[in-house]
Order: C-alpha cells, then sequence, then structure tokens
C-alpha cells in the first residue's frame, strides 16, 4: 500500500501494518513519519527497538540472525534498518523478502532510505513491502505549495501567520523545510499572542540586522543610492540570509510602482525581470552572485541607470 505523509495519521490510527519503507528527499518529513510509526509501535507493545545501518560490505546475515533471535527485554520489537542508497543488492533485497512475507506480529519492519530511483521501485523487496505493509514517499514541497504547508504548520503550533510575514517565511526556507520548522518552533516559544506578522517573523534574524533590513527599504525608498549599497553590504558582511533582503527590496518596489513616483507600470517588467535574477541566483539557478544582483537592484531601485543584460 503507498501512501503519502499527509495520510500516515489516518492510517496509523486504524492500526500498524507488519512492515514500512519511508523513503524521499525531505529528511524532515521522512523523519517525522518514522517518529509517528515508532510511537503507534511504543503504543501497541513494541518496546524493544533494534537498528542497522545499512552500509556497502554490510552483512545481511547479521539482520536475518537478529530477526531469528527473540529479544531478551520485550516480546514485541521495531527491527529497523536504515540504508542510504536503497540498494540492498541481491542478499538484502532476498532478506528483507523474507522477513517481509514472515509477517511476525513480534516484530514491526521499518526501512529508512532515500529517493529511489525507478529501477529500485521496481525492485522484489519494494513490491513485496507494497503488497503486504506500506511504502510512503515524501516528495519535495514545491514552492506553490510550500505557503500552505507552512500556514497549517503554524496553525498546529497555535501560530496565525499575516499573509506578508507567510511569504517572507516561504523565500526565506523554500528548499529547507528543516529550517522552516525551526523558525516556526522558535515564533511558538516566543511570540505571546500568536498572531505573526512581518516585524516579528524578521526578529528571529536579530535585532541590528531587523533595523537594518527596514534602513534598506527605507533608503530605496528615499533614492539614496549611496546609502542603499552600504546597507546591503553590511548585511552582506553581517551574515544576514539573502531572501530576507529581497524581500525588503521587492516591498519597497511594489510601493514605489503603486505610489507611481520614479516608476510607472511600464518600468514593472523591467523591475520583476531583475528581481527573478536575483531569486534565480540565490537558489543556484543562475551563474551569477546573489549578493552582486541584489545591488544592482537595490541601484536600479534608487533610480540608478539599470545595466544591460539579459534577464
Amino acid at each position: 500500500m503507498k501512501l503519502s505523509p499527509d495520510a500516515l495519521g489516518g492510517h496509523l490510527a486504524r492500526g500498524l501494518a507488519p512492515a514500512y519503507l519511508l523513503c524521499g528527499d525531505e529528511p524532515l518529513l521522512v523523519g517525522e513519519a518514522a517518529d509517528a510509526v515508532r510511537a503507534r509501535a511504543r503504543a501497541a507493545g513494541f518496546t524493544d527497538r533494534v537498528v542497522h545501518f545499512i552500509e556497502r560490505g554490510s552483512s545481511w546475515a547479521d539482520v536475518r540472525a537478529e530477526a531469528d533471535s527473540l529479544s531478551l527485554f520485550a516480546s514485541r520489537r521495531i527491527l529497523e534498518l536504515r540504508m542510504p542508497t536503497g540498494k540492498p543488492g541481491a542478499s538484502g533485497s532476498a532478506t528483507i523478502v523474507d522477513l517481509v512475507e514472515r509477517q511476525d506480529p513480534d516484530t514491526l519492519l521499518l526501512i529508512l532510505t532515500e529517493r529511489l530511483d525507478r529501477d529500485a521501485q521496481g525492485a522484489s523487496w519494494v513490491r513485496a513491502i507494497d503488497a503486504h505493509g506500506v511504502v510512503l514517499t515524501a516528495w519535495p514541497i514545491g514552492r506553490d505549495k510550500l505557503p500552505a504547508w507552512l500556514e497549517a504548520r503554524a496553525r498546529r503550533a497555535g501560530l496565525q501567520l499575516e499573509p506578508e510575514a507567510l511569504a517572507l517565511l516561504a523565500d526565506r526556507t523554500e528548499g529547507n523545510l528543516l529550517a522552516a520548522r525551526q523558525e516556526i518552533d522558535r515564533l511558538a516559544l516566543g511570540t505571546r499572542h500568536g498572531r505573526v506578522g512581518v516585524a516579528e517573523l524578521t526578529a528571529s534574524v536579530g535585532d541590528s540586522a531587523r533595523f537594518d533590513v527596514f534602513a534598506l527599504g527605507a533608503a530605496a525608498r528615499a533614492g539614496n543610492a549611496a546609502r542603499t549599497l552600504r546597507i546591503v553590504a553590511g548585511l552582506r558582511a553581517e551574515g544576514v540570509e539573502a531572501p530576507l533582503v529581497l524581500w525588503s527590496l521587492l516591498r519597497e518596489a511594489r510601493q514605489l510602482l503603486r505610489d507611481g513616483g520614479r516608476f510607472t507600470r511600464r518600468d514593472a517588467p523591467r523591475l520583476i525581470g531583475r528581481a527573478r535574477r536575483v531569486d534565480r541566483a540565490i537558489k543556484g539557478r543562475l551563474q551569477s552572485d546573489a549578493w552582486d544582483e541584489l545591488a544592482l537592484l537595490a541601484a536600479e531601485l534608487c533610480g540608478r541607470t539599470p545595466l544591460t543584460g539579459s534577464y
């Protein structure tokens, strides 16, 4: 049976399968799924846990011997295999198939691995778990789905994120769900009333950084290019996250376009193109330094003559 991480809770509420394969590119989601399975297993009396780290050259005979032996401390146990490559080889595949098909009521098989490639997905050991247990794949959370995921996560932590704060958090943590969880956990500990705006979110990066980010926006809005670029350089030296700086500049860009001061709607595509270059550089999709691109965007917001080049 194949499950998504969102469906695991409902499945565990109905009972346990004899075997679980948890795989995917998102370590946070795989780890949390494993925690949920272990907790449900403990509640069902699986109080012993044996972990094998499977690497190249590991002896599958040890795993089989462990499965054949009775625990000295508990009648029910979790047999956990951590297998980074997802390719156990012929011996390992045969061992896993045997363990799954035994359906021993006193042994719960739990396998954790990275994303399986196409060949591995069709392997006999994966098919055996699919037939008798659960195969759960944690796919990456795409940028379009990340705000909803963050909002739901924050709600479970007792937080209500304002739209602008939600957008900023998504920009800062895209591609790193562990960082997103840590950010939400910090906010839950430090926010009394539960409602989180931009001010509360930026507070987590430190007082000086928070001050400079808002000072950056004010300098860009005023058209003070020299001060704006000095602040960008200072933020870079302090190790402030580039997505936070981009958010500040985009905020001012939107305001300047709404006000119709230095820019009109005809300028919007150019500014958007410049901001996209920054975003691509931050994510490693453009062979350019993200901070250099931020400086160019900042200078353009101040009314400096834009540099030519492809966006």
